[in-house]
């Protein structure tokens, strides 16, 4: 007589497996559809962090599966295992997320320039759902950026203003910075001496031609816009977003010429939320360090 053992089988196991299986696939929509779609920053982050919930609980039944399999031989290691590893996406991100959240500085605007940061265009707008924030940026937050972020402030170039324009240009192309807005460039000269006149030749043209009337200026009809920045500032603002997640950034670059050279700062604000993770000083550090690139030989101290 031939007696055959039966193992038990660990449903537990299993439903680890399915569950695990639902977040992973639902974390990599959410972050399609943030990355190339519609979907918003608030509404990413709620659908993430329930994906996370669901991997949480798929850890718990996989830990149950793996206990029964360690004292009674059931059935559901493989499936415990699977569900483990399908678990690792959304419970990395959101390990990450967590770890940055608290300890970074809880800033979502930063700027190479804490005293007189570059201003804004088009001051951004968006909705944030149920992530508000507390107030506009202030003089606390500018002190904690300093002190959490010290190194991060502007470059000085012995370059001309148009040079470095172009050099900031093809850095912010290159970089996934789109421009969106420009105000200043009539700043921009490349080169004054075709425009200089010879005031022997005005005399002589005056003389020749005798007293002419000269019309006066006509009024405009709608008063002209005024500047945003310094009267020789040029600013460029435009968005950005992150590579893998696709987290929307509002980004102002700023040129101003003094004493034959051009200093650039740079700010950088999250669109959603009161806390950037520190992307924003990630991001101008990296743009910065890639115009230190393109600009090399012309760097100030």
């Amino acid at each position: 007589m031939t007696i055959q053992y039966e193992r038990p089988v660990s449903h537990a196991a299993h439903w680890a497996r399915r569950l695990a299986l639902f977040s992973c696939l639902l974390f990599l929509a959410a972050v399609l559809s943030h990355r190339f779609g519609p979907l918003t920053t608030p509404h990413f982050l709620a659908l993430a962090g329930f994906a996370a919930a669901m991997a949480g609980m798929a850890v718990l039944l996989a830990a149950v599966g793996l206990a029964r399999l360690w004292h009674v031989g059931a059935r559901g290691g493989k499936a415990a295992l699977t569900a483990l590893l399908l678990c690792l996406l959304p419970l990395g991100f959101t390990g990450a997320a967590a770890y940055a959240y608290f300890y970074k500085p809880a800033l979502y605007d930063v700027t190479t320039d804490t005293l007189a940061a570059p201003p804004w265009l088009a001051a951004p707008a968006a909705e944030q759902d149920w992530l508000p924030r507390i107030g506009p940026v202030g003089a606390r937050d500018r002190a904690v950026q300093l002190a959490a972020y010290p190194g991060l402030s502007g470059r000085r170039y012995d370059g001309a203003l148009d040079r470095v324009y172009q050099g900031v240009r093809k850095v912010a192309a290159a970089y996934g910075i789109t421009i969106t807005a420009e105000d200043g460039l009539d700043n921009i000269l490349a080169d004054l001496e075709d425009l200089v006149v010879d005031p022997a030749k005005v005399a002589e043209s005056q003389e020749s031609l005798g007293d002419v009337p000269v019309p006066e200026a006509r009024p405009l009809e709608t008063p002209p816009i005024p500047r945003i920045g310094g009267p020789g500032d040029v600013l460029l603002q435009g968005e950005w977003r992150s590579p893998v997640f696709g987290f929307r950034f509002d980004v102002v670059i700023r040129l101003r010429e003094e004493a034959e050279t051009t200093l650039v700062d740079m700010r950088a604000a999250s669109r959603y939320g009161p806390h950037d993770l520190g992307f924003g000083a990630a991001l101008v550090e990296g743009y910065l360090k890639a115009l230190d690139a393109e600009l090399l030989g012309i760097a100030g101290d």
